[in-house]
């Protein structure tokens, strides 16, 4: 796997063209290719939560994983997509303990999912990457850099259901903690990050 090609998550935002799915975007860390990966509202949803730091009330079935995975003294070494037919992608999961690595068959949906949650780093086989993804110039990472330094990482919590984040402004820093711990009682994740968002503002 020495030339495997290791990415980063740039964004996850809301796919216009497929109502409840996502685009989640990877980027080569030594290049300017962009992988976009099209996957559903949970899975979304748990890459987001993971990303922003916010703490479900229960476990979520790829924080499961981790808990398992750990009770059995297995790592993830990293995650690998290895493959892409007919616009669909593949992935494998590489666990280790200390005896053996075992590679797991997943979508890169949920391996990625578990990928932010063992802090493992994401790769890609260079044939994928030929044929899936998009180069983009120094002009437009210049100024995909800026706006994501303006944005930070707030961007994976998008949703479909967006309320007017100015509402948020009126209630008090006391009310919009009780909306906080209502949100993740709620498992209501996109909600929870962008009120924690302006909690943080005001602090």
């Amino acid at each position: 796997m020495d030339n495997t090609i290791e990415l980063e998550i740039l964004g996850l935002t809301s796919n216009h063209s497929q109502s409840g799915s996502f685009t989640l975007v990877l980027g080569e860390l030594e290049g300017r290719r962009r992988l976009p990966i099209v996957i559903g509202m949970f899975e979304a949803q748990a890459i987001a939560i993971e990303i922003e730091k916010i703490i479900p009330n229960r476990p979520m079935t790829h924080d499961l994983f981790k808990s398992f995975s750990s009770s059995f003294n297995y790592s993830i070494e990293q995650i690998l997509i290895s493959d892409m037919q007919e616009g669909v992608f593949y992935a494998k999961i590489i666990c280790k303990n200390s005896s053996k690595i075992i590679e797991i068959d997943a979508r890169p949906s949920d391996a990625i999912a578990i990928a932010v949650r063992f802090n493992a780093p994401i790769f890609c086989v260079p044939k994928v990457m030929s044929e899936a993804a998009i180069e983009i110039s120094e002009e437009e990472e210049s100024g995909a850099k800026q706006k994501s330094s303006k944005s930070s990482k707030a961007s994976p919590s998008a949703a479909p259901k967006k309320p007017s984040g100015d509402s948020l402004k009126d209630y008090s820093l006391d009310k919009l903690n009780q909306l906080l711990e209502k949100a993740i009682n709620n498992e209501d994740y996109e909600k929870a990050a962008r009120i924690r968002d302006e909690i943080n503002k005001r602090n």
